[in-house]
């Protein structure tokens, strides 16, 4: 799938989208999905400007009901990390049942599983930096309740690659799907994989009845394991042209937002902090596209280092910035992200959130 730095190449893939077919095919490997998800991630566009963009399209909520929950499952994310902060960094509803180790398989790692579409797959996200959903949940199922791993290196990982890694949505799924964010634990078998991404393959690992994993065992594929190296490259800076008398914006990964304050007279600062990818890290690749995209914002200056440093070296006046929780030192301003819905806080299920969103657009 291919994803260009353009604002006018989002706005043209908006206006592609088929809700109808979306719904239909969206778990298959050539679905109608919307290919949205890094601009959204990187908060180029929000949730609530799809929703919108489609509403003036004439669609009525009820024509789009599945894109809106999925779109919805999103915010809901957000809203738990909003709501629990770093604990969503551990076990949040109860500790993950089963898991042995606190590495990632290497088969995993490599896309040496033997399960062919996986494989591929796997090499696939390391070269473009995108995945299939469905498949990301068969990646994790593999990792987490057959190869035994706890879900938090294997979901750092994952992000570490994903051009859309939003910290939310990757760390709440892989503890849904290892158990620690849910009831129960999700598997995958090879008739599945077969049948949504048009593989043929048999006599696997994976070749096996549900029932099988009510007492999974640890396939010989995925019993080795290590520890993957992952570290961010910032580019270099160049000294910021400040206009000490106007107002600064502060960008980010999160935020990356051409229409935020648009034709205003002020400072724009793309503050990229050492820290935030010590703690997250993610690939060269990301990094080279969050800069794309931060090319669709006029005038934006690009700083590496912390808030406090830019703070002091620059003495800004009249800082402003959008919510997130990796904004906790961040002063000044803060303006609310765009949201779907009114719907705020911590909801333990989804479908208890999206009951309420449901309600607010008459569904």
């Amino acid at each position: 799938m291919k994803f260009e730095a353009s604002y006018q190449f989002v706005l043209d893939k908006i206006e592609r989208i088929d809700p109808s077919a979306y719904a239909r095919t969206r778990n298959y490997a050539d679905g109608a999905i919307t290919g949205l998800s890094p601009y959204i991630s990187r908060g180029f566009i929000s949730t609530k400007f799809v929703f919108d963009k489609l509403q003036e399209k004439g669609f009525k909520p009820g024509e789009m009901e599945k894109l809106l929950q999925e779109l919805a499952w999103r915010d809901y994310w957000q809203q738990v990390w909003k709501s629990k902060g770093d604990l969503i960094n551990s076990d949040l509803k109860r500790t993950q049942p089963d898991f042995e180790h606190c590495q990632l398989p290497s088969a995993v790692l490599n896309g040496e599983t033997g399960i062919e579409v996986i494989d591929e797959h796997i090499k696939l996200l390391k070269s473009t930096g995108y995945i299939h959903n469905h498949m990301r949940m068969y990646i994790a199922a593999l990792a987490c309740n057959l190869g035994k791993s706890h879900w938090i290196l294997p979901a750092q990982w994952m992000y570490y690659h994903l051009l859309d890694g939003d910290w939310a949505s990757n760390a709440l799924s892989w503890q849904w799907v290892a158990g620690s964010n849910a009831n129960k634990k999700y598997y995958v078998n090879q008739e599945n994989i077969n049948r949504f991404f048009y593989s043929n393959q048999l006599n696997t690992f994976l070749d096996v009845d549900y029932s099988s994993f009510e007492n999974p065992v640890l396939p010989e594929e995925l019993k080795k394991t290590e520890v993957p190296i992952l570290t961010t490259e910032l580019p270099t800076a160049e000294a910021l042209s400040i206009h000490p008398e106007r107002p600064s914006l502060i960008y980010n990964y999160y935020n990356l937002d051409p229409e935020w304050h648009k034709g205003e007279d002020v400072n724009r600062i793309l503050l990229l902090e050492p820290e935030v990818f010590a703690s997250h890290p993610v690939s060269k690749k990301c990094i080279d596209f969050a800069m794309g995209l931060a090319e669709c914002i006029p005038g934006i200056q690009l700083y590496v280092g912390s808030f406090e440093n830019l703070m002091q070296e620059y003495s800004l006046k009249d800082v402003f910035y959008k919510e997130h929780p990796l904004n906790t030192s961040y002063r000044g301003t803060q303006e609310e992200r765009d949201w779907m819905f009114t719907v705020e806080g911590y909801f333990p299920s989804f479908f208890a959130f999206w009951k309420k969103c449901k309600k607010e657009i008459g569904l």
